[in-house]
């Protein structure tokens, strides 16, 4: 099967159009949605009404926002509701969809939050709307595409960014928000496979559901238990700056490294003084431009923009001291900071 790909680079806020994308070949496979045909516009500058909905409250879903933007300055008949939910728990997913869907919403785009207790979810939505994953997927549902990252490359990336942190190796621990995630699962895949061999020992992941506070305090903890810990390994976005506020509070900045994913101010601030060795950071900017213009051409009857392995990879990069500033002057643009 074929997978779209488009090359990495953080854009800025003036970029004039979507990236040509390329095929490589792939062997995922997912079921065909069944959408909503009967809605679909009839032509190429027909009204169409969609949905983004995140996992939770986070700045990496502020860049997702300026991506639809973008989509919808560039098509006025676009319209997106965009639902940035509290903490993303399914019966919180649900209800966005419903909602939605009571709306007429005719494509939706969800980071759906724990895959395989949302299969019934995603598929009962996909007899009504148009349904895209975006972030985190849902393979073994109805969706139609998934756009957003690979997770495992990308957790591949942040293992072999642990061998450079703890060159001899050690005891490290994982944190994240939920296990279930298709994120984080596929992540924690990644970084499994690239330590395989290694002198890295993973004591455990360590989950918070979204709870900031319990974020801090699961590290906190790590490192009252295991005194010997040499790395620790923040999986999703907000689980960079608690590792590194755990460790300020411990005394252990540059003691024990630390490893992380996305682009949060305080994780950036850490790269910059060597508090954090790195980040793998992804382009929510692109998941909410291509996703939101994929669904509208879709809707408007041009379904050959879903590649036939139902999947859109948007590679990620590895942001360390040596590549931060361009990277961060960048992120400021786009996000109006600059």
């Amino acid at each position: 099967m074929m997978t779209r790909r488009v090359p990495f680079q953080l854009l800025a806020v003036g970029i004039a159009a979507l990236l040509a994308v390329g095929c490589s070949q792939d062997s995922s496979s997912t079921s065909t949605s069944t959408g909503t045909d009967s809605t679909k516009p009839k032509d190429a500058k027909a009204p169409v009404k969609l949905a983004f909905i995140t996992n939770g409250t986070d700045p990496f879903w502020t860049i997702a926002k300026k991506g639809i933007d973008k989509e919808t300055t560039e098509d006025p008949a676009v319209s997106v509701d965009f639902r940035e939910i509290a903490t993303g728990t399914p019966a919180e997913q649900k209800q966005a969809l419903d909602d939605c869907l009571v709306n007429n919403v005719q494509g939706i785009a969800i980071s759906v939050k724990t895959p395989a207790e949302q299969v019934d979810m995603v598929n009962a939505a996909a007899k009504k709307a148009l349904i895209f994953t975006q972030d985190s997927d849902a393979p073994n549902t109805d969706r139609t595409c998934y756009v957003g990252t690979n997770n495992v490359d990308a957790g591949k990336q942040a293992g072999e960014e642990i061998k450079k942190a703890i060159p001899a190796g050690g005891k490290i621990m994982l944190f994240v928000g939920s296990k279930d995630a298709g994120n984080a699962k596929e992540r924690y895949q990644g970084i499994q496979e690239a330590l395989k061999g290694s002198k890295v020992q993973i004591l455990d992941v360590r989950t918070d559901d979204g709870d900031r506070g319990r974020a801090k305090s699961n590290v906190s903890d790590t490192i009252v238990a295991n005194p010997d810990i040499a790395c620790l390994v923040g999986l999703w976005s907000y689980n960079g700056p608690a590792i590194l506020n755990a460790v300020k509070d411990a005394g252990k900045i540059g003691k024990i490294k630390i490893v992380t994913f996305d682009e949060a101010e305080e994780t950036l601030g850490g790269i910059k003084d060597g508090s954090i060795s790195a980040t793998v950071v992804q382009q929510p900017f692109e998941f909410g431009y291509q996703a939101t213009k994929m669904m509208a051409d879709y809707l408007r009857g041009n379904k050959s923009v879903v590649p036939a392995a139902k999947q859109v990879f948007v590679p990620t990069k590895v942001i360390t001291k040596d590549n931060l500033d361009e990277f961060w002057t960048n992120l400021k643009k786009l996000t109006g900071k600059a």
